[in-house]
Parts: C-alpha cells; sequence; structure tokens
C-alpha cells in the first residue's frame, strides 16, 4: 500500500507549499538491471511494450522504494515520431538516434497533423493508464522527454547545432521553435493520459555544450513558451555544470530544475534560484549512486538534506548497474535524517 502522501508532498513541495519531509525519487531515467530481474521486464523490450514498460518503471517505486514512478527509459521518444531511425540498444543500454533526419533541408520540419498517432507516443500514453492503474491515485507518475535542444540536435545532428549557432543563427532559431511546440504538444498528450509531471532533459542546451550567451538567445525564449503553454507542472534536467544558467532557467517557469552533482555548492544554487523554482538532485549517477557504498550514499543525501535540497534524487539517470541496495539508500538517507530531527527536538 501506498503512503497515501506520496503525490501530495510531491506537487506541494513543487508548489511551494510546507510539506512533512523532502520526497526521494527521480526524474531522470529509473531502469536497472536488477529491477529488470525482479520485474520480469527488461530492456530493449521495454521501451517498446507497454505493459513491460509500465512493469519495469513501477519497480523503482515498489522494490527500490522511490517515491514517484518515472517513464519512459530513454530519449528518442520523439526524435522517432519525428522520422529519427532508432538503434533499439540492449539490457543495460538505452536506445539511440541513429540518423539526423532533417540535417540536409531543417526548412522542411513542422509538427504533423498526425503528432499524436505517431511512433511510440500511443504506447506512452497507454502506459500511463496502465500506471495510474497498477499505482493508484497515490503514486506521482512524471514522464520524461528530449528537450528542444536536444530534439533539435538529434534532428539535424550536434555538430551542426552548435556551428549553427554562429553560421545559421536564424536558420537555428525557427528550427528549435518547431522541436518546443512539438514538446508542448507532447506535454498536452501526456496530461490529457493522466501524468502528474513533465520532465524534459535538455543536456546540451547545458554550459557544458552550449554558451550562456546563446543559451540566452536561442533556449530561453522557447523555455518561457514551453512553461507558458497548457497546463501542469513542468520539470526541466540539465546535465553537467548548469549554474551559469541556473537563474535564467529559474525565471522561465519551470516548476523544478533537476541538477547534477557538478552543481558543487548547493546553499549558492538555492540562493540564485530564490523562490521561483525547486532544486531536485544532486547525488552522482554515475559515481556514489552506482559505485559508492550505502553509508557513502547516505552520508552525501544527507550532506544534500541539510544544504536544502527540494526533492532528494539521483543527479542523472539512474546508471543500469546500480544495485537496487544503493537506490533505496536514498530513501533510508532522508527517513533517518528526519528521525534525527525528532529526537533533537
Amino acid at each position: 500500500m501506498a503512503d497515501p502522501d506520496l503525490r501530495d508532498r510531491f506537487l506541494n513541495t513543487l508548489k511551494g507549499k510546507a510539506v512533512d519531509k523532502v520526497p526521494v525519487l527521480s526524474v531522470t531515467q529509473t531502469g536497472t538491471v536488477e529491477l529488470m530481474k525482479e520485474s520480469g521486464a527488461a530492456w530493449p523490450e521495454a521501451h517498446f511494450d507497454a505493459e513491460k514498460m509500465a512493469d519495469l518503471a513501477l519497480s523503482a517505486h515498489t522494490f527500490a522504494g522511490l517515491e514517484a514512478v518515472r517513464y519512459p527509459f530513454c530519449l528518442t521518444v520523439l526524435s522517432e515520431a519525428l522520422s529519427c531511425k532508432i538503434n533499439p540498444g540492449r539490457l543495460d543500454i538505452q536506445p539511440s538516434p541513429g540518423s539526423n533526419p532533417f540535417a540536409e533541408k531543417p526548412e522542411t520540419l513542422e509538427l504533423p497533423l498526425d503528432f499524436a498517432e505517431r511512433g511510440r507516443i500511443p504506447l506512452i500514453a497507454n502506459v500511463t493508464a496502465i500506471l495510474r492503474k497498477k499505482a493508484g491515485e497515490e503514486v506521482p507518475l512524471i514522464a520524461g522527454m528530449e528537450g528542444p535542444a536536444s530534439l533539435a540536435s538529434r534532428l539535424i545532428g550536434t555538430y551542426n547545432f552548435l556551428t549553427w549557432t554562429l553560421k545559421k543563427p536564424e536558420t537555428l532559431k525557427e528550427f528549435i521553435k518547431i522541436t518546443g511546440a512539438v514538446c508542448s504538444r507532447y506535454t498536452e498528450v501526456l496530461y490529457e493520459a493522466g501524468v502528474d509531471a513533465v520532465c524534459i532533459v535538455d543536456g546540451i542546451a547545458g554550459p557544458d555544450t552550449l554558451d550562456p550567451k546563446d543559451f540566452e538567445i536561442f533556449m530561453r525564449p522557447e523555455y518561457e513558451k514551453f512553461c507558458r503553454a497548457g497546463k501542469g507542472i513542468k520539470l526541466i534536467h540539465i546535465c553537467g555544470n548548469s549554474v551559469p544558467i541556473l537563474k535564467s532557467i529559474s525565471e522561465c517557469g519551470f516548476q523544478g530544475i533537476s541538477i547534477e552533482e557538478k552543481v558543487t555548492d548547493l546553499q549558492a544554487a538555492k540562493k540564485l534560484v530564490g523562490s521561483k523554482t525547486k532544486l531536485i538532485g544532486n547525488l552522482a549517477s554515475s559515481g556514489v549512486m552506482l559505485n559508492g557504498t550505502c553509508e557513502e550514499i547516505k552520508t552525501e543525501a544527507t550532506k544534500c538534506l541539510e544544504d536544502g535540497i527540494d526533492i532528494l534524487a539521483p543527479g542523472c539517470g539512474i546508471a543500469p548497474k546500480t544495485p537496487i541496495k544503493n537506490i533505496r539508500a536514498l530513501v533510508e538517507a532522508r527517513d533517518e535524517y528526519y528521525i534525527k530531527l525528532e529526537y533533537q527536538a
């Protein structure tokens, strides 16, 4: 039986309301090899079969204790819907784009009239319905997707994306307007299906790849439009050291920003965003979460809580070989932190 407060706690946190304790969950991918064994649903099939995707996604809640269900496990759904060829991956490797269909003629991209029926979009809507039935109303559902920049880079190629900021800025601006509209339309589909929050993952928009000045020119306007469009909770994950653009992102309208461990001064990051948004993270997914002991994870998690993290989470997608016990350690760390606070009071 799920804690009846999980969904309320998650939503209230993002709305700036008081909660009894910090939620512990992941807004990025949660499929692991151990969870595949426990659930009987494995990659690559679980990327393309609704029941298996639902079973694997739910297992991160039922077996690892995370307080939300996040799906799908890859960032290729929108790319595929817009004619990208997809490599299906394997047991411990996610699907990846295998073509750049608009590299030669970017001006031909448009939001298809039959968008909601394309590729796996109907499947993700079906997964949402399955999960709502299996998880009940108490557990929040979070759907992830490529962000406008990541989607653009898949459709035209990363090299083109980065060089066009200098060589073809107007072409790139127009292209990102379309990918932003695609993200907004997909969000409508997801909310109609019953999700509680959407999370765009837009690593290429981060300062490790894109100059912050270019972020202001190309990405901020599209993020603002995305956040204004339609209803619902909207989250964003930015890879790398997002500090140089954190304040700007916080002003776009996202209710939560997922940050990696490269954001080393969490208290300073909190000051940058103020009360405009909530910070989610930021234990190293490929570091302590994957290779650390439970005690090391608890130490890192406790520091995040002490420094004011709003939602305790891995800093990026959970690595497929991460042990279940390491994910559970996140929840245990949060619980032990609040028990200690009660004892001290």
